[in-house]
């Protein structure tokens, strides 16, 4: 069986499933968030790791200097009609040469973990060969001011930059790049590794591989189904062997991966429906996990064979990846529901994968993404991973929110709704460790506004504001009021009520 090429969008793939269908299914009890009250501070475990987190692509600019070479987003954001007002990442935030002036702020913030990605096309320009020593320099330089501001240094090898001349070659779905990226990280760990503690070796690879190769509405921009079949092979291949070659430079190394990972609501309480949660659950979260830690997938497509993903004999160990901590990334959940005859016939990647999946439901608020604000759902995500998992470390790698507020003109920016937004997953957050979820670190996405991949800059995550022409940081409320929470260690009490 082979699938073809075929139309499809985000927002077909996303929202499938009727509104009033979904509202038939909440008529369970609104989540604790809404009415939890508390007698004092919630205080997290100590040696929390309370952090921000950045990627390379999205805050560095300078995308051709010290011998970077071109990257699957300069190509894509080049490419008219793939990102929002045609922008691009050429200048983003200037953190190449701010990055000093970003660490200086990050001090105010009482930051203690930096989560920033290690662009693959500076260390190798090509995606093969001999390292670009100019840009090891300047991570080299990253990593020490870091460290001399007794910051944590959490880098990720991988957040979406695939050099482009290995995408010429075929990308994700060609085998051959797992070789290469196991080899780029094997040239990072070794260069980088007296300084460097802790490595995430990829950035959501449901996300890269899924909207790159199936949906094309990130770069490289492809709509292959085929092609996406391969490059989830190929990629858990790549984080297997990524994982031994840092190991064999740094045994002690705590290594992991950071995950997109969302609760599944089933739409309704029909059966056929809370088994679409439960596929869409294998599907989204731990497509990538599953495998690093039990060397096998889980049963998610219908009618795909191992062989039609690329696996090869033995390939069972070469994904496994017994992974020191697992990283989740969560902005929303997903309501579930199955697969109609009719959704098949419209969309034909159903008839692998038979599974409706809208993008939260009727319960919060928006962000500025169209993102349902869903704190519970934080705390849904942790537990059933700290559950499946057998307790696993785990890290809060990315949490955020996209508002627009921006500095009034006395300079100061006041985005109360971030506020709301990071006080409620936080509380859910504390709410999961009391309930035995080991969780050790929290990290905001983001500490800028920032390039907002297709969205360009329309979109701002940051706790501090970006005047893009002038390059002008103004800390917002929001990164004010993490700093207080960040150096106290804990949730105020006065906090509980005004998050309902």
């Amino acid at each position: 069986m082979r699938i073809d090429r075929f139309p499809v969008s985000r927002r077909d793939f996303l929202s499938t499933a009727a509104s009033a269908t979904i509202a038939s299914g909440l008529a369970t009890a609104l989540p604790s968030w809404l009415f939890a009250d508390t007698a004092g501070p919630l205080t997290f475990p100590k040696n929390f790791w309370w952090g921000t987190a950045t990627a390379a692509y999205q805050v560095e600019g300078a995308v051709k200097e010290d011998g970077r070479g071109e990257s699957i987003w300069d190509r894509f954001s080049h490419t008219p009609g793939k990102t929002k007002n045609g922008d691009t990442g050429d200048v983003a935030d200037d953190h190449y040469h701010r990055y000093k002036e970003d660490i200086a702020i990050m001090r105010d913030l009482n930051i203690k973990s930096c989560r920033f990605s290690i662009a693959w096309p500076r260390i190798q320009p090509a995606g093969s060969g001999k390292p670009n020593d100019k840009g090891l320099d300047f991570y080299k330089r990253l990593v020490d001011s870091l460290l001399e501001a007794k910051i944590r240094p959490f880098p990720t090898l991988y957040h979406w930059d695939l050099p482009q001349p290995l995408e010429d070659a075929g990308g994700w779905p060609n085998r051959d790049t797992a070789q290469h990226f196991a080899d780029y990280a094997d040239i990072v760990s070794r260069s980088l590794g007296d300084r460097l503690h802790s490595y995430m070796i990829f950035n959501e690879p449901w996300v890269f591989t899924a909207l790159g190769y199936l949906l094309g509405t990130h770069a490289p921009g492809r709509t292959d189904a085929s092609a996406y079949l391969l490059s989830i092979h190929t990629t858990n291949l790549a984080q297997g062997m990524a994982f031994r070659a840092i190991k064999a430079n740094h045994p002690k190394a705590p290594v992991g991966s950071a995950f997109s990972m969302s609760p599944m609501t089933p739409a309704t309480n029909s059966p056929a429906d809370v088994q679409a949660a439960e596929r869409g659950h294998l599907y989204n979260n731990v497509l990538f996990l599953q495998p690093a830690i039990y060397g096998t997938y889980p049963d998610v497509f219908v009618g795909i064979s191992p062989e039609m993903m690329g696996v090869k004999p033995g390939d069972t160990e070469k994904v496994r990846a017994p992974l020191d901590f697992i990283g989740i990334n969560n902005y929303f959940r997903f309501m579930a529901s199955a697969a109609t005859p009719r959704d098949i016939l419209l969309d034909p990647f159903k008839k692998i994968l038979p599974v409706n999946l809208h993008l939260g439901g009727p319960v919060g608020p928006q962000t500025d993404m169209g993102w349902e604000v869903y704190p519970h759902g934080l705390y849904e995500i942790v537990m059933r991973i700290t559950k499946d998992y057998k307790r696993p470390i785990i890290e809060i790698t990315e949490n955020g929110c996209a508002y627009g507020d921006a500095p009034n003109k006395g300079g100061e920016d006041s985005d109360q709704r971030r506020i709301d937004f990071y006080r409620g997953y936080l509380t859910e957050l504390h709410k999961a460790i009391k309930d035995g979820a080991d969780v050790r670190g929290y990290h905001a996405w983001s500490l800028l506004d920032n390039f907002e991949w297709a969205e360009g800059y329309s979109k701002r995550f940051g706790l501090v504001y970006v005047d893009y022409p002038t390059q002008k940081r103004t800390i917002k409320d929001s990164g004010r009021w993490f700093a207080k929470v960040a150096a106290a260690n804990a949730l105020p009490a006065a906090q509980a009520a005004a998050a309902r």
